[in-house]
């Protein structure tokens, strides 16, 4: 049984490992009875649709989007649904599987004076059963309608209470406990904040009692006592959602003070690994529960967004503000935007107020889109209600009827619907999960009119600026990064418009081409485009500065209805509840004005001007930093120990085929193949291939060997090997098991080396692996022909590319955009980071070339093309790039390309452009060589200047413009 729970634990199937512990707990409890019985019920649901079962043929597919946030804030990853469905069924079927003998069990284990005491370590059998299902209407132990809910009798059946106690650190002590509202889109669960000695528990579908004793929400009446609130907690909501998730507190990167429904009543907790939590206290000081939180972790104090940081014209420091970098091109229009949306309290995890960018363009009709024409944009000093004269003259008429029919001058406004809410939100992504559910939930339980969903771009611009007077709707970030959310590829069936049209794909301009990633890329280098550089400064006044409201709003015919502002509405100080209930309604269905972030005019974008910012000019204008701008004119000069002080001794210089180049701020280092340097650093080494199996650490520079390892030499021989962080480390090789080992350095010394997990997937050797951290993931590589892609902050399998008509040599990701490479044979494919292929190509002509190496050299994400180099065993550095929508541009030899669009064909076919091969043997001797060295290793430096070309005869070459 413990065997199998740990190959369970490894595979990362929890299902199945709970029930193995289920059975070894009940053995030891004395109940071999119960434990055969559960071992029958797992072996049928192993042979029903075990976890290496295709399960494609029988769940209908659904994605996912993922709520890992990347740079800038960006949510790229979407997951596929299918196995989460599956885990669900079989847990339904646990479930009902287990009502035959659960409460009696329950009560031989004597649980509820177990808990009482403190002193019960969790059974998982009983946390799998009651996590997700089991209806209390279904169970006749149950009091109908809830009667005598707070028995004493009724109460110690609460054994869901054990699913907190489960994930409880050891020798864990409860400090604190308080109630809460999770706020997850367009809903809320009720639960319970606990605070720990290093951890705090949220725990979700959970109430705390009136004696502050913790149980489930189908145990114990809600403790919320707003009426709104609570209805929000538990409308469309079946009983028995219980879980409870662990977070250490030096795991939160930043906490932010919220409002929820206009109160200033929440925190929004952002973890260092990309994901965030959305906790609203209802009965609680929220600012008292913040100093909490940062009595665990004191630097949270500098990191909060707090009202001091909302002045964000001035800094107490000599660091540039954000404003003065966005002012000097140093940071992108997008991130400025983002930023602050997230200063002014927008959320991704509260629909209601979710971060709202701008219309940018105004041409949705022409073939092609021309950036330097200033007529295609929209006029961002007028907010949506005042793009055309007639419009705009009949809100103006509509905000003076109010005070010609001596009306109610506080309820004068414009608009009486707002450019940003839930079901705006959910509308745009209706066609990407989770956002369909919310969009039925909102349209009382289905899709709403086809004509009235959103199924063109064209059509809604002309709804928002110029037909429609009730729709004023700008737009949200994923018009400018996320192209999945334009397709309908779970298949939804959406409607039939009037005019026959069945809805699927949104429709796109013809600028377009079709092409929603075309869409997406257009439409951010708009939004970066010079015209909107210098008048983005003016929308920023309408939404989140002085003309937000007051008289400058009222000129700008900017002002909205007043139950929309926060600070216009006291909600604390309405006691008649049905009053407050009704504006609480009127707020979570319109919308929320953000937090007004300036009281004056924000300034300008600066022009173009010397130095770095010119750089990022020439990004978002298209043109590619130095090297890759001038590749015809690159010339070739070899690295020696004196030039570029790569080695301080002799001894440094690697004495075989180069592995891994690095180029850092002091010069560039090197080190032979087995061999990685760990960042951030780059002083130490980790180093494999060894023939007992073991591995070593070292320090950069010293051929002594420091600290030595032999936990690898259970898992085969080690072919590859990558280090994403200081403190993990990924290893995989002839086993087939990708292997994620855990680094504890004490006082920069290495101490030991932990398996934190072992990962399944591939049947033959893994020869090559490649991690992001921006974007949380890893991919391996193997001879089986396949590459697989994997979670890199839960450690779990998340899609496998296609096959390969090859063993794997080489993969890459680009810390940009997400987008990977894998290389087999002499073929080169591109894939987006939710491994959808852009493109496929054979690079070389001989049949015996193979690609060893491949790098990315990042441009800005929202260039349309994206630099791929490559290292092969004839010794020649190939350097081009894929031009989104278009094609791949490699070198000269390349005479076919295949691009994908799902299932559509792209329709500008094949595009070739050509580059460059980069040979150093012929650069060097004036002639080719028949001997020439495999390129082994490849960089690119830190300021793209220089292209760094490692060989396997552990010489280091340099590709510039200067030479």
């Amino acid at each position: 049984f413990v065997s199998c729970m740990e190959r369970y634990r490894r595979t990362g199937q929890e299902l199945y490992a709970s029930l193995y512990k289920n059975h070894i707990q009940m053995l030891q409890c004395g109940y071999s009875k119960a434990a055969k019985d559960w071992m029958i019920l797992e072996e049928q649901l192993f042979y029903r649709r075990g976890p290496w079962t295709d399960t494609s043929r029988s769940l209908e597919s659904r994605w996912i989007l993922d709520c890992y946030e990347g740079p800038s804030r960006m949510r790229r990853r979407i997951q596929h649904a299918n196995a989460q469905v599956a885990m669900m069924r079989m847990k339904n079927e646990v479930e009902s599987f287990s009502r035959r003998f659960y409460f009696s069990l329950a009560c031989f284990l004597q649980i509820n004076n177990a808990i009482s005491q403190g002193k019960l370590t969790l059974n998982g059998a009983e946390r799998e059963m009651d996590k997700k299902g089991l209806d209390c209407n279904q169970l006749t132990f149950f009091p109908a309608l809830h009667e005598s809910f707070h028995s004493e009798d009724f109460l110690e059946l609460c054994v869901e209470r054990q699913i907190i106690l489960q994930e409880f650190a050891e020798s864990e002590k409860v400090t604190f406990k308080c109630s809460v509202a999770v706020v997850q889109g367009h809903t809320a669960l009720e639960g319970v904040l606990l605070f720990g000695k290093e951890h705090f528990y949220i725990c979700k579908c959970f109430v705390l009692s009136p004696l502050e004793e913790v149980y489930c929400t189908r145990h114990c009446l809600s403790s919320i006592s707003d009426p709104f609130i609570f209805n929000l907690c538990h409308k469309d909501h079946a009983v028995g959602d219980q879980m409870c998730s662990r977070y250490s507190y030096h795991d939160i990167k930043e906490i932010h003070l919220m409002r929820f429904l206009l109160q200033e009543i929440a925190l929004e907790i952002f973890f260092k690994n990309g994901y965030s939590r959305f906790l609203v206290f209802h009965d609680s000081d929220r600012n008292k529960i913040f100093k909490r939180f940062c009595s665990f972790q004191p630097a949270l104090k500098s990191k909060g967004i707090t009202e001091e940081s909302l002045n964000i014209r001035k800094h107490s420091g000599g660091e540039k503000t954000m404003l003065q970098k966005w002012q000097k091109r140093e940071i992108s229009n997008f991130d400025y935007l983002m930023y602050l949306n997230t200063l002014a309290g927008r959320s991704y995890n509260d629909y209601m107020q979710y971060p709202v960018f701008p219309w940018v363009l105004a041409d949705y009709h022409s073939e092609t889109l021309n950036l330097t024409n200033p007529h295609i944009f929209r006029d961002l000093s007028k907010p949506m209600g005042a793009q055309t004269v007639e419009r705009k003259r009949k809100f103006i008429q509509r905000y003076n009827e109010v005070e010609k029919s001596e009306g109610d001058l506080s309820a004068q406004c414009h608009y009486c619907t707002h450019y940003s809410s839930a079901i705006i939100v959910a509308s745009y992504l209706v066609r990407m999960e989770p956002f369909t559910q919310t969009f039925c939930s909102l349209q009382g339980g289905s899709f709403d009119v086809a004509d009235r969903m959103f199924h063109s771009v064209k059509s809604t611009w002309e709804s928002a600026s110029r037909d429609n007077m009730s729709d004023v709707r700008e737009l949200i970030p994923e018009f400018f990064y996320l192209p999945e959310f334009l397709t309908n590829a779970n298949h939804f069936e959406l409607g039939c418009m009037q005019d026959g049209t069945v809805l699927g794909d949104v429709q796109l301009p013809p600028w377009a081409d079709g092409d929603p990633h075309k869409f997406i890329l257009l439409h951010r280098q708009a939004l970066e485009s010079d015209y909107v550089s210098a008048h983005l400064h003016r929308w920023i006044d309408l939404i989140f500065g002085h003309k937000q409201h007051g008289s400058a709003a009222v000129e700008a015919v900017n002002t909205y209805h007043p139950y929309f502002y926060g600070d216009k509405m006291d909600l604390n100080n309405i006691k008649d509840p049905l009053i407050k209930s009704t504006i609480l309604g009127f707020i979570s269905n319109f919308g929320q004005i953000p937090k007004q972030l300036f009281t004056k005019p924000h300034p300008s974008r600066n022009a173009f001007s010397s130095g770095r910012e010119t750089v990022l000019s020439l990004h978002s204008s298209g043109i590619l930093p130095p090297f890759m701008s001038s590749l015809q004119n690159l010339k070739l000069s070899p690295v020696t120990i004196k030039e570029l002080n790569m080695f301080s001794v002799l001894s440094d210089y690697p004495k075989g085929a180069i592995g891994h180049i690095v180029h850092t701020e002091k010069g560039i280092l090197a080190v032979e193949k087995n061999k990685v340097l760990i960042p951030p650093l780059w002083s130490k080494t980790f180093c494999w291939g060894f023939e007992d199996f073991t591995c070593c650490f070292g320090n950069y520079g010293s051929e002594k060997n420091v600290t030595r390892f032999e936990c690898m030499a259970d898992w085969g021989k080690c072919l590859c090997a990558v280090c994403p962080s200081a403190t993990t480390i990924i290893t995989s090789g002839t086993s087939s098991v990708v292997c994620v080992w855990e680094l504890s350095l004490v006082k920069d010394k290495v101490k030991c080396l932990n398996l934190r997990q072992a990962l399944y997937g591939h049947t033959q050797a893994v020869t090559c692996l490649a991690a992001s951290v921006t974007y949380s993931i890893f991919v391996s590589g193997s001879d089986d022909r396949t590459c697989i892609i994997w979670d890199l902050n839960q450690l779990t399998y998340i899609n496998q590319l296609p096959a390969h008509g090859a063993s794997l040599g080489s993969v890459a990701i680009n810390n940009s955009t997400g987008d990977i490479i894998s290389c087999a044979g002499s073929y080169l494919y591109l894939w987006t980071v939710n491994g959808q292929l852009l493109a496929s190509i054979n690079t070389t002509c001989s049949p015996e070339c193979r690609i060893v190496c491949c790098c990315f050299a990042e441009v800005m994400d929202w260039d349309t093309r994206s630099i791929i180099i490559t290292g092969s065993t004839d010794g020649v550095v190939r350097v081009g790039g894929w031009v989104r929508g278009k094609g791949i541009l490699i070198h000269c030899n390349w005479c076919s390309v295949t691009v994908t669009r799902g299932s559509r064909s792209n329709k500008c076919g094949k595009h070739l452009v050509l580059c460059r091969e980069l040979n150093p043997s012929l650069a060097l001797t004036g002639k080719p060589s028949k001997t020439s060295p495999a390129v082994t290793a490849l960089a690119v430096s830190r300021n793209s200047s220089k292209l760094l070309v490692g060989d396997d005869w552990g010489r280091v070459c340099c590709w510039s413009v200067d030479g």
